[in-house]
């Protein structure tokens, strides 16, 4: 008999990677969606009639408890957040009790229905934010500088407390930036890449962008779904950093992308200093050597395949739209 498994965001790039590789290996899935009068599914309209979508909210503790009891998983994944750092400034109320007071909604759910349930917290690097050492590890102190950042860190340390507290199998992955095809147009690898597509095939002219030297560890999201899958699969509960150990700025991403293009990248770029952020992280950098090590996780695409990929399918997407 196969496990189950809910997924809240479901309909996000974590959750359509997370949802095709729980397929296969034999999961039923069942997604939380919110219900809205335009409906987003297109990262998983691929897996219509694969996957369970049920009514839910992060807000709603009860549709919560319900959405527990309805699906009888033996795992849940907690990918939904406010997740785009810009976004929290403009709405750090909201993010929070999305992204913070959410989990602890869920967390609450669980225990409530079937403390046995296995639980995935997505935590995230913005939560080392000011970073006090680099690389960073599990043993890295937080100090995030976004209200983004700041909910993360209090997901995390709620999942922890709820597995010390209640013995609950509740663990977190500190996932580092993953990228892929299917990544939010809000987000810079993906605005890069559309740009370079949509400067390509001669439907713009020119990129604006912020702090070009801002540092990151860019991995695949789908390499990181298996990370994900891999840690409720342990016999201990423990919390996980995923991501390459490579930094490389917004300027090298912009290099890989427009070359690969055949293009110079100065002939297009801007910088705007309305896209810069109030406090920005400037190095974030993966030591995953306890995933490595315990796991036997490392990821397999490489940066410049993952700018490689990217700018292919966002090419490939414009000609179709644009037949």
């Amino acid at each position: 008999m196969g496990k189950t498994a809910l997924i809240t965001g479901v309909t996000g790039q974590d959750g359509s990677y997370l949802s095709e590789f729980l397929l296969s290996k034999g999961y039923k899935v069942y997604g939380l969606v919110r219900r809205s009068s335009l409906e987003k599914h297109d990262r998983i309209s691929h897996l219509k009639g694969k996957i369970e979508l049920l009514q839910g909210d992060l807000l709603d503790q009860y549709s919560l408890i319900e959405a527990v009891k309805t699906a009888n998983p033996d795992e849940v994944y907690n990918l939904a957040a406010q997740s785009f750092v810009p976004t929290s400034w403009n709405q750090p109320v909201l993010t929070g009790e999305f992204t913070a007071l959410g989990v602890t909604r869920l967390l609450e759910a669980i225990r409530q229905v079937n403390p046995r349930i296995r639980f995935y917290q997505a935590s995230s690097s913005e939560v080392y934010g000011k970073v006090r050492e680099t690389p960073q590890s599990e043993n890295t102190p937080f100090y995030p500088r976004s209200p983004y950042g700041v909910a993360k860190a209090y997901g995390h340390f709620i999942t922890v407390n709820y597995r010390e507290s209640y013995h609950l199998f509740a663990v977190s992955g500190i996932l580092f930036n993953h990228e892929s095809p299917r990544r939010g147009m809000e987000f810079v690898t993906r605005k890069v890449t559309d740009a370079v597509a949509r400067i390509k095939l001669g439907l713009q002219k020119e990129l604006l962008l912020g702090n070009m030297d801002a540092k990151r560890d860019w991995g695949f999201a789908g390499d990181y779904v298996e990370a994900m899958w891999m840690m409720l699969q342990q016999e201990k509960p423990e919390d996980f950093v995923i991501g390459t150990g490579e930094a490389h700025s917004v300027q090298e991403l912009v290099e890989a992308a427009f070359s690969h293009a055949g293009l110079n990248w100065k002939d297009y770029v801007k910088q705007d200093s309305k896209l810069m952020r109030p406090a920005d992280v400037d190095v974030l950098v993966a030591d995953a050597s306890k995933a490595k090590r315990i796991l036997g996780w490392k990821p397999k695409v490489k940066f410049r395949e993952l700018i490689a990929m990217m700018v292919d399918a966002d090419i490939e997407r414009l000609k179709q739209n644009n037949k």
